[in-house]
């Protein structure tokens, strides 16, 4: 098992998190399989290219609600991880109050 959960959707109320936001938010190392998924469409160009963060975030970003781990942004990252064989992720982790 790679994940905690497959989920399709984001479960959690919109956050509005600029780029700007993500990027002060310190990296943390998630076990995989605490993490559950909100995309359950993978592309395997995606997954292929060694140059797919080169624009983006270098860390994936994690939405911490209701007591569950919602990987919104580095699925291609998580499955590249879990494929070498590391059970780890660094991504960056935003703790959501219920609303």
């Amino acid at each position: 098992m790679i994940f905690k959960r497959v989920g399709d959707g984001r479960p959690y109320p919109p956050h509005e998190l600029t780029s700007g936001a993500w990027a002060a938010l310190p990296p943390r190392q998630v076990r995989l399989d605490e993490l559950v998924t909100t995309k359950d469409t993978l592309h395997l160009d995606t997954l292929l290219d060694e140059d797919s963060t080169f624009y983006g975030d270098l860390f994936a970003h994690v939405i911490r609600w209701r007591g569950e781990l919602y990987l919104e942004d580095g699925l291609h990252r998580a499955l590249r991880a879990a494929l070498q064989q590391r059970h780890v992720l660094h991504a960056r982790i935003h703790e959501m109050a219920d609303a």
